[in-house]
């Protein structure tokens, strides 16, 4: 019995960490090869052109709560984007800003700049009261703090193009302006290029708060109470039948935190909110959803229950150590956990402290999801968001 345990947990955690990836990219090999023998057969040179007068209009809405300190920049950065003015607005919506933030927006002489202000509620509040009331048939969401590249909107907006397309996630950089080389980089780009074999597959099973774009009528009013609003409305949008896509060059630039007590809450946080989703997109766990449901299963599930099948691995490997494999796989285990008490100590130096360092980065991302799970069955985790500080 404690075999099957090892077994069991081991296998699904291969399986929603490197085996799913490699799935993916398998995936995609075949797919690319099929597409090459049908461009053959049926000549190049026959590709459809997008036309200028078919360019939808746009929404930017952004949901701010006390961002006094970025605000300013984030207009700036959202005019500044290359998308025909006539066919584009920003829409701030102020969740009972208290820090000047309202007054800030205020200031702004451009017609495209609207405020959306209101008490504090909660930023799933602010998207169910903007999002309707926006102008655009396209909403790009972002967050105050999230820096957009200049050609972001219309690498997302041409996927509209196809019907099909309900959802394009893009790609979100983060940047530590003290560390070149951190935690959540390495993984960051890890996850990023799951999404990006994924949104080959039309199934992208969330999307970066910084930047998704969404059709405006395939908007539902969300619960008040929702907590990842950016993981459950793209997952609304794949229940319904919707491909969501990713756009690697619709870039956008954020800053991580330096203080990772602030981090641990955040990522808790996200954690509740996962567990919360699940009543809210129950579709995609049946099979009958296809992909979907093998991407939503494989990518998110297994990741939420990655502590418990990480406990069960090493609590069952106890009983069988009366193999040689079995303490090796012991010793490996217990190896990793030292490994990643070295991270948090600091001991280490040059590629070992690195190491280390991701080591100690999946612990605590795991503990996370163990905090947000209580959190979650306590009913405990609030909806209302506090923004995180950063260094500039």
């Amino acid at each position: 019995m404690a075999e099957v345990f090892f077994w069991c947990a081991a296998l699904l955690l291969l399986h929603t960490y490197f085996f799913y990836p490699l799935c993916l990219f398998a995936m995609e090999g075949v797919a690319q090869v099929f597409h090459n023998l049908r461009s053959m057969k049926a000549g190049e040179g026959r590709r459809r052109e997008s036309k200028a007068s078919s360019v939808p209009s746009v929404s930017l809405v952004v949901a701010a709560y006390n961002e006094a300190s970025c605000i300013r920049q984030k207009l700036e950065n959202s005019l500044a984007l290359k998308y025909p003015a006539l066919r584009f607005e920003v829409l701030i919506g102020s969740d009972g800003s208290t820090d000047g933030t309202d007054e800030i927006v205020r200031q702004c002489a451009d017609p495209r700049v609207r405020l959306s202000p209101a008490p504090r509620a909660g930023k799933t509040t602010v998207l169910n009261r903007c999002i309707p009331s926006a102008q655009g048939e396209i909403i790009v969401l972002s967050d105050a703090n999230t820096m957009i590249e200049p050609e972001a909107i219309q690498a997302l907006v041409r996927h509209f193009e196809d019907p099909e397309v309900g959802a394009v996630c893009g790609k979100l950089r983060l940047y530590n302006p003290t560390k070149k080389d951190y935690e959540e980089s390495a993984y960051w780009n890890y996850e990023s290029l799951i999404k990006f074999y994924e949104g080959k597959r039309g199934a992208v099973v969330g999307a970066n708060g910084g930047l998704y774009a969404i059709r405006r009528t395939l908007f539902t009013q969300l619960p008040p109470s929702t907590i990842v609003d950016d993981f459950v409305i793209p997952l609304r949008i794949l229940e319904q039948g919707y491909k969501v896509v990713y756009e690697a060059e619709a870039v956008a630039h954020e800053e991580t935190t330096e203080d990772y007590g602030k981090e641990f809450g955040r990522r808790a946080r996200i954690a509740a909110g996962n567990f919360q989703s699940l009543k809210m997109v129950p579709g995609l766990l049946l099979p009958t959803a296809g992909f979907a449901s093998f991407a939503f299963w494989s990518h998110k599930l297994l990741r939420w229950c990655a502590p418990a099948l990480m406990a069960a691995a090493l609590l069952a490997n106890l009983f069988l150590l009366d193999s040689v494999f079995y303490r090796l796989t012991l010793f490996t285990q217990v190896m990793f956990y030292a490994l990643a008490y070295l991270g948090k100590a600091g001991v280490l130096k040059g590629t070992g402290r690195r190491i280390a360092s991701m080591a100690y980065y999946f612990v605590t991302m795991n503990l996370a999801i163990v905090v947000g799970f209580w959190r979650f069955l306590r009913n405990a985790q609030k909806a209302a968001w506090d923004r995180t500080a950063r260094a500039s």
